[in-house]
């Protein structure tokens, strides 16, 4: 993708658009590929283009990408006073609990039946989901739905108010933990050494209550992106998006090398549709 299709709206033509009831709640789900499934779960303030390029990615690794549409407007790339707007709704809204520790948001539940949907089909063995930012814990209260193999946690920073907390009930954190024991699973999980919105007592916590469960990476600030768009440039003032944002495209790059790792452990745990895996 040219640098030049990160600056303004992504038209997401190549991806079909399903409004998709579960639960009796209606979702714009944005779906693209063949292959195991993998939910790509958006950062703040939405599907920008820097978030549809890594679903893209995810897409031509040989997956299927479900992209839901949780908040803001689907391709747009919002100046600041918008993407701001997005983020105070969302902070509002009856789906998220972005001030409370120790509370998985109502949404996940909405987000697990997707992965049920997902996996019935597009087979394989089961699903990947990657939440970013605002949306980062959410892969791991989805595996509370038994579909769901490979989660992954980028920058996760909810809750907003305490560095230290988990976005997830206590009683679900420990059927998680006793699950990856029991099927030998993990978690990959990524931030920026000085990202003031996932820091360093977030990851802790997860080491402390998944033990080598947790996959941690910690990226130096000097790896990231400097070149960021209106929202993040007045709102979002340290390294914080991985995989999206502050990802730098040249080989060699850390952040590079941290999307290619959660590539191979979507493959690793669900096979490719250029493996013997079931395809959508």
């Amino acid at each position: 993708m040219p640098a030049d299709a990160l600056t303004t709206d992504d038209a997401l033509a190549d991806f079909a658009r399903r409004d998709i009831t579960l639960l009796e709640v209606v979702k714009t789900v944005l779906v693209a590929g063949t292959g195991p499934a993998v939910i790509v779960m958006a950062e703040m303030p939405g599907i920008s283009p820097h978030v549809a390029r890594f679903a893209r990615w995810v897409r031509d690794a040989g997956f299927t990408v479900y992209m839901p549409s949780l908040f803001g407007r689907d391709g747009a790339l919002p100046d600041a006073d918008e993407g701001a707007a997005i983020f105070q709704r969302a902070c509002m809204s009856a789906e998220f609990r972005a001030f409370a520790a120790n509370e998985s948001s109502p949404v996940t539940q909405w987000l697990r039946a997707l992965a049920r949907l997902a996996h019935r089909e597009c087979g394989g063995p089961g699903v990947g989901a990657i939440g970013m930012c605002f949306t980062g814990n959410f892969a791991l209260s989805m595996m509370l739905e038994q579909a769901v193999l490979a989660p992954v946690l980028s920058q996760p920073s909810l809750p907003l108010n305490d560095p230290g907390g988990l976005e997830i009930a206590p009683q679900e954190l420990q059927i998680v933990a006793e699950r990856m024991r029991r099927e030998d699973l993990t978690v990959l999980a990524y931030r920026f050494e000085g990202d003031r919105f996932c820091r360093a007592e977030r990851f802790a916590a997860y080491a402390k209550a998944l033990g080598d469960r947790f996959v941690g990476r910690v990226l130096p600030d000097v790896a990231a992106n400097s070149e960021v768009p209106p929202f993040f440039a007045r709102h979002v003032t340290t390294p914080h998006s991985v995989v999206t944002v502050h990802l730098i495209d040249e080989a060699g790059q850390p952040t590079i090398a941290a999307r290619d790792e959660i590539l191979s452990f979507f493959k690793a745990r669900l096979g490719s549709s250029g493996s013997s895996a079931a395809a959508c």
